[in-house]
C-alpha cells in the first residue's frame, strides 16, 4: 500500500488575528481618553456671516445700560410686558433682535433673554433672541 505524502491540513494561524484585536483595543482605549465627555459645545456667532431672520421686535441696550424697545425707553422691570406687547398675537416663533453696545456687561443681555424666556413659559411659545453683531473690519 502506498500512502500519499501530500496531506491537506486545515489549520489557521490565529496569532495575527489576536495581534490585530489587541492593536484595535489599544487604539480605542487611547482615543476614548482623549475625548472629554463633559465638554460643553458652544456655537459662537461670527461677525463675518450674516444671520437673516424676520425681525419681529428689536431691543437696544446703550452704553448707559438703558433698555429701548423700538424707539422708546423701557425700565428693566417691564421688559417682559413690553416685549410681549410688541410681538403680534398668534406668532409662536418670533425673533427678538438684541442690539447691545460692546461695553454692556453680560448680565444686561441675560436680562433680555430671561424676559423672552418668561414670555415663552407663560404663553407656550418658542420666541428666540438673536444677538446682533457688527462685521469684522
Amino acid at each position: 500500500m502506498l500512502r500519499s505524502q501530500n496531506q491537506i491540513r486545515i489549520e489557521s494561524n490565529t496569532s495575527t488575528m489576536s495581534d490585530l484585536v489587541f492593536l484595535l483595543l489599544i487604539f480605542f482605549m487611547i482615543t476614548s481618553t482623549l475625548i472629554s465627555p463633559n465638554a460643553v459645545k458652544l456655537l459662537l456667532p461670527e461677525s463675518n456671516s450674516r444671520t437673516m431672520a424676520k425681525q419681529n421686535i428689536t431691543v437696544y441696550i446703550d452704553q448707559n445700560y438703558k433698555f429701548y424697545v423700538g424707539e422708546s425707553e423701557v425700565p428693566a422691570e417691564s421688559l417682559t410686558s413690553v416685549i410681549s406687547g410688541g410681538i403680534e398675537n398668534g406668532v409662536t416663533d418670533a425673533c427678538v433682535v438684541l442690539r447691545a453696545d460692546k461695553t454692556v456687561p453680560v448680565q444686561y443681555v441675560v436680562s433680555v433673554i430671561d424676559a423672552v424666556n418668561n414670555i415663552n413659559d407663560q404663553t407656550g411659545t418658542k420666541h428666540k433672541v438673536i444677538l446682533a453683531t457688527s462685521p469684522k473690519k
